[in-house]
């Protein structure tokens, strides 16, 4: 009996077809109900393609939800801590929510699609709580993630391999931009955002025409390196751009159990999402008073000696390890492009600050053997990668 892949009761993006015949290691993993690839072949390849050519990530399971009506500003103003007024119609804002206690629920990506109109896209589901919070707004919330096929396209010759698709516009679309256009006469929508902190694109879709939109782009992308990815390579290059990603630098607060697990936009380094100008948001007398007496924990970038990775590693305030630890490790990767070993961690206050150094205890295996090393490590203040053409307009051709 031939063996094929194990059905596993998820659900399928309309890019499923394309994917599954690039797929020769047969890792997949569940994504809010879809089946989402790990990887294809090999992570270093298709991290390498982020940086060196294209690479194309199924967007499809992350979820969406449009917001219209008559109060959709005021709604998204009282709902996160940014102006969204200051956010004109084509244009995209990243922006985090919190609970009444100022902790964060979620993080994602708000496009102000038409004058009233926006999405909004986010890592977890939301519904329940969205419509609760749009009580006495005169807004409608849709669930769309099933709506929408979406492809990130994201590397160096992501502008070159799209400009051969003829899209209008394209040359003038800034950082945080999007613009709509024609595809076989079905509107495709094109954004200059990302997960990878290097020149990209977002396109997103009528499902029906998705199959049609992924041939036309690998055409387009053939004599520039163009490569499907998963979710492994993505996260290497969301590490070295320093993005935050739920259940590795927070957890939903919303979720926890616990107190003291979960964080504040002003913990994560996220200060400048937080507009206390506005008159009233969720969390806002909760973070204004965390902003008065300073925040209990501090997000930190970490340039690390040595290779070893150090995921799950505690940090210290001396090569000791005395006095306890005072956080740890949330992220780490070997960064190939950066030739550095990296990680984001948190850490207590006032520990932390750019320049510090602390020291991270590292346990790695060699030859069945467990290693213990304290790794010094240097506070950063910047993303470990963030290339020019990642905010060129236009891009230039490569």
């Amino acid at each position: 009996m031939k063996e094929g892949p194990v059905h596993q009761g998820r659900l399928k993006t309309p890019f499923h077809s394309r994917l599954e015949k690039l797929d020769t290691v047969n890792e997949w993993h569940e994504w809010k109900g879809y089946s989402s690839a790990n990887q294809l072949y090999c992570s270093d390849t298709e991290y390498f393609a982020i940086r060196n050519a294209t690479a194309v990530f199924d967007l499809t399971p992350m979820t969406k939800y449009r917001i219209t009506g008559p109060d959709a500003l005021d709604y998204l103003n009282r709902l996160v801590t940014r102006d969204m007024a200051k956010v004109r119609p084509g244009r995209v804002a990243y922006a985090v929510w919190c609970d009444d206690n100022g902790q964060v629920i979620d993080d994602g990506t708000i496009f102000h699609l038409r004058e009233g109109e926006y999405r909004l896209c986010s890592q977890e589901r939301h519904f329940a709580w969205l419509q609760a919070a749009a009580i006495g707004f005169d807004v409608t919330i849709t669930h769309e993630t099933e709506d929408v096929a979406a492809l990130a396209v994201q590397g160096p010759t992501s502008y070159s391999v799209l400009s051969k698709m003829n899209l209008e516009g394209l040359a003038e679309l800034k950082p945080f931009g999007l613009m709509h256009c024609d595809f076989q006469g079905t509107e495709l929508m094109v954004s200059r955002t990302g997960f990878t902190g290097d020149l990209g694109y977002e396109l997103w879709i009528d499902p029906d025409k998705a199959e049609a939109l992924w041939d036309a782009l690998f055409e387009a992308g053939e004599l520039h390196g163009i490569r499907a990815i998963g979710t492994a390579a993505l996260d290497m290059a969301r590490i070295e751009a320093g993005y935050l990603a739920a259940y590795e630098e927070f957890l939903p607060a919303d979720e926890t159990v616990r107190t003291g697990v979960s964080r504040s936009p002003l913990e994560l380094g996220l200060e400048w999402l937080v507009d206390f100008k506005k008159p009233n948001f969720n969390g806002r007398r909760a973070l204004a008073e965390e902003k008065r007496r300073g925040s209990t924990w501090r997000l930190v970038k970490l340039d690390i000696e040595g290779n070893k990775e150090a995921h799950n590693s505690y940090i210290f305030s001396n090569a000791k390890a005395s006095g306890g630890n005072i956080g740890f490790v949330t992220s780490a990767v070997w960064s190939p492009v950066c030739k550095q070993n990296i990680a984001l961690g948190t850490v207590k206050t006032p520990h932390g600050k750019p320049g510090d150094t602390v020291w991270v205890e590292i346990y790695y295996q060699r030859e069945m053997h467990w290693n213990r090393k304290m790794a010094k490590a240097t506070v950063v203040d910047k993303p470990f990668w963030f290339p020019p053409r990642r905010g060129a307009t236009p891009p230039g051709p490569y």
